[in-house]
């Protein structure tokens, strides 16, 4: 069956992209931050339908950032395509060898697989000079393809590069998840000895699927680092990954424009919430996920399926009346 999900996404492009500049630049800031979020959790959800969660994407999205902020500094690229292309071939190549070793293990075993090497690479970063040590270090103002706009438009093309690769991405892991591939995530998770009998490699295909959502976690943290300018080896630490697994079970794991729509709420929520309490923000975000877990055990997007739901059985009830 045809996914129409899929256009509503588009549409929502499109009308973000039309209004996008006359948004006030605090809310561009916090878009841009937020569909950032929502690249890593992407992958992350693909690993999630496999039924292994992932504590270690930070991994990648500090490599997605220090990438390009590595590539301005010492190499002078300052083009934004080509700081996301090296980022993404970097996590690739990283994720292509760790995989080897991750994609052996399941449930509590793969997850603390990769925090740990995620704190391994915080642990690298925070101890060289060359890097700014737990300071990190600025990222060069980015480029578009030869064009440099101006310092007071930088933000809004930024914000317009980041809608394009986050929707986008989005479409293609909706279409994705609606494919054989993507069903047979959802039978390793119910029964993978089952997945080894009809002929699936279930080991090959979380390989793939831990690539992917490092190449989506790069290009989510190679966009935050252009947005803010600034990049630090605490996008490596736990506590970051822990945000990302935060917004998978937010928004829950039953569809790609969910993730989108977590990663804006939490942004939001924790950006207001640090504002009226800075000590005790992780308490209220706490708060939050308790009330998602007791009431919405699939996530925001449940909330679509209550309300269509109840409409289905009431018109067949009529008819056969």
């Amino acid at each position: 069956m045809r996914d129409k999900s899929t256009i509503g996404l588009a549409i929502t492009l499109i009308v973000l992209l039309i209004v996008g500049p006359f948004l006030p630049a605090w809310l561009r800031f916090v878009g841009t931050v937020s569909l950032a979020y929502a690249l890593v959790v992407l992958g992350l959800v693909l690993l999630m339908r496999a039924g292994i969660v992932s504590f270690g994407q930070g991994l990648y999205y500090c490599v997605g950032g220090y990438a390009a902020g590595v590539a301005g500094k010492y190499w002078g690229i300052s083009d934004a395509f080509a700081l996301l292309a090296l980022g993404a071939v970097a996590s690739a190549m990283v994720a292509a060898a760790l995989g080897v070793l991750l994609s052996r293990y399941r449930e509590i075993f793969f997850a603390m697989f990769t925090m740990a090497f995620s704190m391994i690479l915080y642990g690298l970063l925070s101890k060289s000079q060359a890097l700014g040590s737990t300071d990190g270090f600025n990222v060069v103002q980015a480029t578009f393809l030869g064009f440099k706009p101006e310092s007071a438009s930088v933000k809004t093309w930024l914000f317009a590069l980041t809608l394009l690769v986050a929707f986008g991405c989005a479409i293609a892991v909706q279409r994705y998840l609606r494919s054989g591939m993507g069903f047979a995530g959802e039978a390793i998770r119910e029964n993978e000895i089952r997945v080894e009998y009809l002929g699936v490699s279930a080991r090959r295909v979380i390989y793939y699927k831990y690539i992917v959502a490092a190449v989506l976690a790069s290009l989510g943290g190679g966009l935050q680092a252009m947005a803010a300018g600034h990049v630090g080896p605490d996008t490596a630490y736990w506590t970051t990954s822990g945000e990302f697994v935060f917004i998978a079970l937010l928004g829950g794991t039953m569809h790609a424009g969910a993730v989108l729509t977590a990663a804006f709420v939490f942004d939001l929520v924790k950006t207001y919430v640090f504002q009226l309490s800075p000590y005790t923000w992780q308490l209220s975000l706490g708060v939050v996920l308790l009330a998602v877990i007791l009431f919405l055990p699939k996530g925001l997007w449940s909330l679509f399926d209550r309300v269509r739901a109840p409409r289905e059985p009431t018109s067949r009830v009529k008819a056969s009346g």
